[in-house]
């Protein structure tokens, strides 16, 4: 049986897009039908449906590819879970072509190497984030998420909701919202401790 490679790819946000993966994997030699995909999940979430699947299709001798490694884990430890399932089975890692054999001690000290920088570059990134946001909360630019409807506008749905004319779905599309802002605007009136 001839040995497979086995493409993973991954984006945070739905917003993001897979394609420049899919074709960095595909020039690497994987087949688009062994590709398996996250979308909209994180390097440190290690429940990712499409990780698991990429995983457990590895057999004996297979080649684990990836584009960089920020794609397969986010932390050290989660890197080093990974290349030991990796290492049990006997695959091989592809990091954007260049090809770590983890039962290797050279292809192991690489691989750890790059998962440091993996997770350092992450703890940068939320550093950077968190003083971010701190010096907008400083200057009064950072103050959560703003309400849908503005005061006087909810005391306008409510005023029609309690006259029993609309319905919630009614309301929301009168209002532009969606209907679960409709009931949160309600529940507040009704419950104003919640």
């Amino acid at each position: 049986m001839n040995a497979l490679l086995i493409g993973y790819a991954r984006v945070s946000t739905y917003e993001q897009d897979l394609t420049a993966q899919r074709i960095a994997l595909e020039r690497l030699g994987v087949l688009s039908s062994n590709i398996h995909t996250d979308h909209g999940l994180t390097g440190t979430n290690r429940s990712r449906p499409g990780l698991r699947e990429a995983l457990a299709s590895c057999r004996d001798g297979d080649t684990l590819v990836i584009a960089k490694l920020d794609r397969l884990a986010r932390s050290l430890r989660d890197a080093k879970d990974i290349l030991d399932e990796l290492t049990a089975k006997n695959v091989k890692l592809n990091i954007g072509g260049s090809v770590h054999d983890p039962n290797d001690p050279v292809g192991r000290l690489l691989f750890n190497v790059l998962a440091m920088v993996a997770e350092f570059e992450s703890d940068l990134i939320r550093a950077r984030t968190r003083e971010g946001m701190q010096i907008a909360r400083a200057k009064g630019h950072l103050r959560g998420r703003q309400p849908k409807l503005s005061i006087t506008q909810q005391r306008h749905l409510l005023e029609v909701h309690q006259a029993g004319t609309h319905s919630v779905a009614e309301l929301a599309e009168l209002f532009g919202i969606g209907r679960a802002t409709v009931y949160r605007c309600i529940d507040r009136q009704t419950h104003p401790t919640r």
